[in-house]
């Protein structure tokens, strides 16, 4: 591993759909002070931010090899849908929707930070973005996972509803320490 280059890790990824809204949503956690916000134009740091924050464990790296421009395309849409999650008045998740596809929403970001896992929040934040997506009025809601997530991850999407359609293999090009630092605190 020369000049701090890591290994390529295989993953399995497993594609997901919903079909009809969920019955139910899972309840606000009480005693509790958690917010969900809606951004509007969000400030290309800070969705960089919470990209590494949210998912540097998980490997989430190509939104952060992005220059500004291919950031700013993608996620200063119009129809770009990212939604930020406070807990106790700090940022602790976010997730972000793609709802630009003919008769389809893609969930394509979803996660919270450590601090915020385990406190029974994420069922209710999951839900809070699968109500979204569905705001929108799709045919069906799409999302994917992969080995390298979260090991709650896929059986609380079933829980919600989600049903896995497909798997393939894939290639994750982990980002060494310096180049993630550099995405992350560029000017």
């Amino acid at each position: 591993m020369e000049n701090g280059a890591l290994e390529d890790i295989e993953v399995t990824v497993t594609f997901l759909e919903m079909h009809v809204p969920p019955a139910y949503s899972p309840p606000v956690p009480y005693n509790r002070q958690v917010a969900l916000l809606k951004t509007k134009e969000i400030p290309l740091h800070f969705y960089r931010y919470l990209m590494d924050r949210v998912g540097r464990k998980w490997h989430w790296v190509n939104v952060l090899r992005l220059d500004d421009d291919e950031l700013s395309a993608g996620i200063h849409r119009e129809d770009r849908d990212v939604r930020v999650l406070y807990l106790d008045g700090a940022p602790a998740g976010f997730f972000d929707l793609k709802p630009h596809l003919p008769d389809e929403v893609e969930l394509a970001y979803f996660g919270m930070m450590e601090h915020a896992t385990g406190q029974g929040i994420g069922r209710w934040f999951l839900g809070s973005a699968i109500a979204a997506a569905w705001s929108y009025g799709p045919k069906r809601v799409t999302v994917q996972t992969c080995t390298l997530d979260h090991p709650a991850a896929l059986p609380l999407y079933q829980k919600l509803g989600f049903a896995p359609v497909a798997q393939k293999k894939e290639i994750v090009h982990p980002l060494p320490f310096a180049e993630r630092s550099a995405s992350v605190m560029r000017p």
